[in-house]
């Protein structure tokens, strides 16, 4: 390519569109600002999207009397990863409301990093549900758990 292609080439790319920009917006608000129970529990977003999402979590702090990984801090992160992919999908009209989250736990954890990964199992226009996987550091699952949002007016006047 000559220097007097390049500049055509950068002109013909595509300008963000607002609704780009909005999302971009809120992209960048659910990386930053996980919220204060997230914060606690040391959760960390690695991957968003509406169709994945990926977190990770220390077992330290998050542990139930015997030292295992608490099972709530299990449904915690569930609910987080699940809640925030129905956020992205539908974003800007609409907002998810969890109407039902369950978990099977398969195995305990004692240390290390636990990583969820969320995958959409559906993306409606009024209800959107992800299965969620979190396993340890062996890539052994630990825990399986399915989450329903409601997909409710952004304007409630709507």
């Amino acid at each position: 390519m000559t220097q007097d292609q390049e500049p055509a080439a950068a002109a013909a790319a595509p300008t963000p569109t607002q609704d780009d920009t909005a999302e971009s917006e809120l992209l960048e608000t659910m990386r930053s600002q996980l919220g204060a129970l997230n914060a606690k529990m040391g959760v960390e977003l690695l991957e968003l999207s509406a169709e994945r999402l990926v977190a990770t979590m220390p077992v330290e702090g998050n542990t139930q009397p015997y030292g295992l990984l608490h099972g709530g801090a299990s449904v915690v992160l569930a609910e987080t990863l699940g809640s925030m992919g129905a956020a992205v999908h539908a974003h800007p009209d609409r907002i998810p409301v969890g109407v039902d989250i369950n978990a099977t736990h398969h195995r305990s954890a004692r240390s290390g990093t636990v990583t969820g990964v969320a995958t959409a199992i559906h993306l409606g226009r009024t209800s959107a549900a992800y299965e969620i996987v979190i396993s340890d550091e062996q890539g052994r699952r630990l825990c399986t758990s399915r989450i329903t949002c409601a997909l409710i007016p952004a304007d409630r006047s709507a």
